[in-house]
């Protein structure tokens, strides 16, 4: 029997060429394992003998040869087959062990040229993986260090690996491939600026099992992109606490989305994907003080994210609520042994926003399919802002607007916010008409309505909306506008002295 071994990746290398000698299998090889095995004084053959040809062009040609492909795809149970290879002196090849240049790693580097990321594109590795992939039923293929001891095991107990190990094999080398194939297809479609190409291929890579998703009785599993955003939830680094769930991950990613929106200290509360509280403050404390007021109700149980690093009088607080989860790009030693304390509460360091350079893709599943959308990056600062009232804001109104606006794009269509004195104090999400979600809005702030300030995620088709705020004692409004009853609004607006001011961009969350 014949193994050809060619890895980048050395892990585990010797000892299973080791394991693979010891059954009688000869070993051929390429490179640099062809040295690293030759190293440990094992015996070796090299590519060149095998094909009777030169490794040329800088090494991008030595496998793609007959006498390879020929020894991997033969099936043996094919009588015709069998008399060709024999006919072209070409041995079967039983196994094969190969993984791919670093192409991933090479374009993670900032300073990578386009030149260095096209060398590192293999060829001749995927084709052999390939090869032997599609005729597994006679040919073992490992990609992955992680299955040698499986391959050995039962090599030594049988003499021959099992159907059944080298279908699993062979469908974990196309899934590589395919993951292989699409960095490199995401790279260079990105390097020809095409936004919405025919096909759309994106990879991910398992990060966790998941005890359920949503509900106990759904199965789950947590993937990443391979080269991810260091401030995303997938590369949170947990601290401290219990395993992170399906819903957890999904509200912390939601937390994580709203807190980039604040360079001041800043805290947000979240449950269930909605924001129910947040604050902005000269420290974190008071910022936190400021978000937990904003609804004491609904932040327990919660999630709370944080753009400082997480203090002493900060955990204090923190340690006085069961909370699910706290996300800080750092946390204070002190800050540590105070919530540490509580065994279950998870502790997840997030490292700080940076400005992105693109805008990146949300993908949501639908029946069927998908729908492929550029993040919602519009903010306060980008809009076009026009005060359509007679009224202008005040300062203070326009610290309000601008804080339920950074807020509102996060909530849940129809969404209103209420803001005021640097916190939420109310917040109406999901609702199926936009006057629901302004009395829920309302309701929510109870005595601290009055001086508050109102965003919305879009137009009000009717001026109900800006009567019911302006009779609880709302004085300023923020909303795309857009509707061919906008006027009316207006009017309202200036018969209750409201300032309104329209931005022309809608938020719509789904």
């Amino acid at each position: 029997m014949r193994a050809l071994v060619s890895v980048s990746n050395k892990e585990g290398l010797i000892p299973f060429v080791e394991g693979l000698i010891e059954q009688g299998i000869e070993i051929v090889s390429t490179g640099g394992t062809k040295r690293a095995i030759e190293e440990a004084g094992l015996k070796v053959t090299g590519i060149s003998e095998v094909t009777g040809f030169p490794e040329i062009l800088d090494g991008r040609v030595k496998t793609l040869h007959p006498n390879i492909h020929g020894g991997l795809l033969a099936i043996r149970a094919n009588a015709d087959h069998q008399a060709q290879i024999e006919e072209h002196q070409i041995t079967p090849i039983d196994f094969v062990v190969v993984n791919l240049y670093p192409f991933k790693e090479t374009i993670s580097h900032a300073d990578v040229t386009f030149e260095e990321a096209i060398e590192n594109i293999d060829i001749g590795g995927p084709s052999m993986l390939r090869s032997a992939a599609k005729n597994h039923a006679s040919v073992t293929v490992a990609v992955d260090p992680a299955d040698y001891g499986t391959i050995l095991e039962e090599l030594k107990a049988s003499g021959v690996v099992a159907d059944e190990t080298k279908r699993r094999l062979a469908a974990k080398v196309f899934r590589h491939t395919a993951a292989y194939d699409t960095l490199i297809a995401q790279y260079l479609t990105d390097m020809t600026e095409e936004e919405y190409p025919e096909s759309y291929t994106v990879t991910y890579t398992k990060k966790q099992t998941l005890r359920y998703g949503e509900n106990p009785h759904q199965q789950a599993a947590f993937y990443e992109v391979p080269i991810g955003d260091p401030s995303t939830i997938a590369k949170a680094k947990q601290l401290h606490g219990k395993e992170l769930s399906f819903n957890n991950i999904n509200d912390a990613d939601a937390a994580l989305q709203i807190i980039h929106e604040f360079d001041e200290p800043a805290v947000v509360a979240v449950k269930h994907t909605n924001p129910c509280g947040v604050g902005v403050g000269k420290t974190l404390a008071e910022a936190y003080q400021l978000a937990y007021e904003a609804d004491p109700v609904s932040i327990f149980g919660g999630i709370v994210a944080t753009n400082q690093e997480v203090d002493a009088e900060t955990a204090q607080k923190l340690r006085e609520i069961f909370l699910e989860i706290i996300i800080a790009p750092s946390f204070s030693e002190e800050a540590l042994v105070i919530l540490t304390e509580k065994k279950n509460l998870r502790l997840l360091q997030v490292e700080p926003k940076t400005i992105a350079t693109k805008i990146q893709k949300r993908i949501q599943s639908v029946s069927g399919g998908a729908l492929v959308q550029q993040e919602d990056h519009y903010g306060f600062d980008n809009a076009e802002l026009k005060v359509a009232t007679k009224r202008e804001p005040t300062e203070a109104e326009w610290a309000d607007l601008k804080l339920g606006w950074q807020i509102v794009k996060h909530v849940k269509s129809n969404a209103i916010v209420l803001a005021k004195g640097n916190q939420t104090i109310g917040v109406g999400a999901g609702q199926m008409n936009r006057v629901g979600a302004a009395k829920i809005a309302l309701e929510q702030a109870g005595d601290k309505v009055a001086g508050s300030s109102l965003a919305s995620d879009a137009f009000f088709p009717m001026s109900d909306t800006v009567e019911a705020a302006a009779k609880a004692g709302v004085t300023a409004i923020i909303q795309p506008g857009g509707s061919i009853r906008d006027q009316e609004s207006i009017d309202k607006a200036d018969e209750y002295g409201i300032a309104m001011v329209l931005t022309g961009v809608r938020h719509f969350k789904h």
